[in-house]
């Protein structure tokens, strides 16, 4: 299963790649491999990709609660503040981080949406 998963990252068109963190973060057993998965996809030059992968964490936080969170935090932070198009996504990810997590990431960007 992680081959076909890198396999997909390494050879993947866009649309798989938008979905991948979602399968990962939402299915895949090891949140580790998920979560690093995700935060690779992060750093896409595509919005969709990468808005997409901040779901993918937060997925993760759902299905598995647990992530890194000083690997995860600069990660969304950045993403929110790169992209305008997704930032709901991104928006909506760092909610339901901070809801599963206990954390209070972008605290005063989720009051002002």
């Amino acid at each position: 299963m992680k081959d076909d998963v890198i396999q997909t990252l390494n050879n993947g068109n866009e649309s798989e790649l938008a979905l991948l963190s979602l399968g990962v973060g939402e299915y895949f057993p090891d949140w580790k491999f998920a979560q690093d998965i995700c935060l690779r996809l992060a750093s896409s030059e595509d919005e969709k990709i990468s808005a997409n992968a901040c779901l993918g964490l937060a997925y993760v936080a759902r299905t598995k609660k647990k992530l890194e969170k000083h690997l995860v935090k600069p990660v969304l932070i950045r993403e929110l503040r790169r992209y305008q198009e997704f930032k709901w996504r991104i928006l909506d990810a760092i909610a339901d981080i901070n809801r599963h997590m206990g954390w209070n990431l972008a605290y005063k960007h989720l009051d002002n949406e």
